[in-house]
Parts: C-alpha cells; structure tokens; sequence
C-alpha cells in the first residue's frame, strides 16, 4: 500500500516554497479571484509550505487538458526553476488528465490542486480515530481516478495461474482493487463508529442542544472555549478543528449542550462533505445553529453563503439560526468621500451601518461581539440563555422554576 501515499508526500520545511495559479473568467471579478488566491496561500501556510508568488491567466473556460494555456504553464515552469519552487498549487480540482499533462511541463515543482491540498490539512490535524478513517476514505476516492499517472509500473500486465483475466491483469486494475477494498473496509469501520457516537448521543438524553458552525477560522473554538469554559484547541489557522467537541454549559440555571463543529470553506471538496457528513450529525441534530461570522473579512457575506449553502447539503438548512458577528475588534472600513462620484461601497459601511441593516432583519436574530476582547460575551449569554430557556420550558413544562 506504499503507493497510497505518493500523491500526498509533503516535507514540512518552512523553507518550501510555493506558486499559486488562478484563472480569470470573463464574467469574474478580478479582484475577488486575487482574494480566493490569498485564501489559497493560506491553505498553503497551514499545511506547511511558504508563498511565494500568484499567477493568473484570463481565459473563457478553463482548457480541457492542460487548464491553462501552454505559454502561461511554460511561463511558470520556468519561474519555479529559476526560483527554486517546490509546489505548484491550482485555486481549482485539476482532472486526472490535467494533472498529468501539467506535470510534463512543470517538472522542478510538485502540481497539486486545491483539493488535495485541503485533504493534506486534513490528514494533518485528524486527531481522533474517527477523523483518521474519514479523512483516509476521502483521500482514497479522491485517488482512485489519479492512478493512471503515479506509477509507470502501473501499465505492466499480471499473468499466469491464479490472476484473473485471459491476457493477464494490469498493474492498475490490481491496485484499484487493492484501494476499493481498503474504502470498503474503512466504511465499515466508519459504520461501527457511527452506531457508537449515535448511542452517545442517545444518551444525552433531552438536553437543549446547540451547534456552532462557520467559515473556517472565524473562531467558532475560541467561543466554544469561553461559553463552555473549556480548552478546545483554537489557532489562526485554516481547519485547527476537525474533531467535534461538545461540552455541556449551564447559563444561569438552564443546562444545555454545545458543540464546535468543522469550519467550512469555499469549493470545500465533495469527498470530504461526503466524508464528514456524519460527523456533522451534530449540526443536524442540534436545536438552534450559532452561525459565527468574521465581520473583520471583506468577504464575509459570501462566507455567509458558503455556510447557508452546505447547511443545505447536508439537510440542516432549515434549523433555526443565530448569528454571531465576530472580530469586531478588527473591523476596517474606508472613509466615504461625500464628493465623490462614485456610488457608496461595502467598503465604506462603518460598523454601526452594518449592525443597524442586520439587527433591521428581524429573520435574522444576530450580534455583534470580539471573542478575543470578550466584548458582547454577556449579551451573547443573556441572548443564548433566553433561546435555551424557551426550548427547555416546552420540553419540560413543570419545570416553570427555571424562568
């Protein structure tokens, strides 16, 4: 099973360097694609690797076989040779023929897509057994229609007794059975997992239960740690959680479960949402959803609905929401000119715009808080407390004692 890990050898050198490719499509807007490339390099700092340099190119769709063109890709390998590059990340989940057809021409770098990337990070900060056997299935269907370009060995031919097929078998063919069996078996596993967590849940009896979901890095685990008085690991990096956590707090006088969930992330990739979908029982199971936002992210209403749309997928859509606004404390916005002749821009809502045109949205429960600065936190309580309260006194109406 060596070759397994082939695609996925990563050197965590501070030292390594690595190139971004991004393409521009005539509806796109420019500057947004620059910001999705920053995202990309941050995915690339938490896995380990160093950026270097962003590279784009305006095209109408991406090409069929190479994704970019062949003077911009020749264009790149020679910046990687001369600049001593080790990676070559795409912002997009190159096919099986892409990657292969990039790497004859970039050869001094490692090509990797975002997808894979994201599922090395994965693989990094799995903790748990659960997490580990995910994130391997994930992997491993990501790999099964990469086989072809791992290995030259890979186009040899098995003959003789015992091997199945008149001519012979391929190499390939051995080896996609050798992962398929290896999925199979850590489903399984998976499945046994699965009925033990769910019997877990089982027996938390009818408690109130709250989830906390989110963009990744919005600081989901820092709320978490300071709601539950808990230490659930919290860093300024992309996916520091993987593994649900869940801590029972008691406001006041009403107890209630809370849990810390996965961040999501923009073209999250579909193996890991198949993969992570039962640990996100959680989200599914749960009473009310803390959404917590990055208010300080110029992108945060598109962060918003990243989260809304994989709340979807995974059938919890129509839970009831509660938004947190965080990072006040790091919240920029641009003076407006009142002379100039250009419209006004999200760019210049100063904070009280925005929490005036939210809190305005009477569908929309939210506040405005700094986890960090634990400015709001007593509000947030009060609010979280009120929401826990209504919910307890239905289910259990002769406890009137606890309003």
């Amino acid at each position: 099973m060596a070759f397994l890990n082939k695609m996925f050898e990563t050197k965590q050198h501070s030292s390594e360097k690595a190139v971004f490719v991004g393409i521009i499509k005539q509806n796109d807007d420019e500057a947004k694609i620059m910001e999705y490339l920053d995202e990309l390099e941050f995915l690339a700092e938490t896995a380990g690797a160093v950026g270097d340099k962003k590279f784009v190119q305006k095209v109408d769709k991406p090409e069929k076989a190479t994704y970019i063109r062949s003077g911009k890709l020749a264009e790149i390998q020679q910046y990687c040779e001369e600049n001593d590059i080790c990676y070559c990340i795409f912002d997009d989940e190159l096919t099986g023929m892409q990657q292969r057809n990039i790497e004859k021409v970039i050869k001094s770098a490692k090509v990797i897509d975002r997808t894979s990337l994201i599922l090395e990070i994965f693989t990094q900060r799995a903790q748990t057994a659960y997490a580990k056997t995910q994130v391997e299935i994930a992997r491993l269907n990501y790999m099964l229609p990469r086989l072809a370009g791992m290995w030259t060995h890979l186009e040899r031919q098995r003959g003789g007794v015992g091997t199945r097929g008149g001519m012979g078998e391929t190499q390939i063919e051995v080896d996609r059975r050798i992962v398929k069996q290896r999925i199979s078996r850590l489903k399984d596993e998976l499945t046994k997992i699965d009925r033990q967590m769910a019997t877990q849940r089982g027996n938390r009896g009818q408690l109130v239960r709250l989830a906390l979901v989110g963009y990744t890095n919005v600081g989901k685990s820092t709320l978490m740690n300071l709601l539950a008085k808990s230490d659930v690991f919290a860093e300024n990096k992309l996916f520091a959680t993987l593994d649900t956590t869940v801590r029972k707090v008691v406001i006041e006088n009403v107890p209630f479960l809370l849990s810390d969930t996965v961040g999501f992330i923009r073209k999250l990739p579909t193996q890991l949402i198949e993969a992570f979908k039962s640990t996100l029982d959680e989200v599914r199971e749960a009473d009310i959803l803390v959404h917590v936002v990055d208010i300080s992210h110029p992108d945060f209403e598109e962060q918003m609905q990243v989260v809304e749309k994989t709340l979807q997928e995974i059938g919890a859509g129509s839970k009831p929401i509660y938004v947190v606004f965080n990072k006040i404390d790091a919240y920029h916005y641009e003076e407006y000119d009142e002379f100039s002749l250009e419209p006004k821009s999200k760019i210049n809502r100063t904070l009280d715009e925005l929490k005036n045109s939210w809190i305005a949205q009477e569908k929309t429960p939210c506040i405005f808080i700094s986890a960090l600065n634990k400015t709001g936190l007593e509000k947030l309580r009060h609010d979280i407390y009120k929401m826990v309260a209504e919910i307890h006194a239905g289910r259990y109406p002769f406890n009137n004692f606890l309003w």
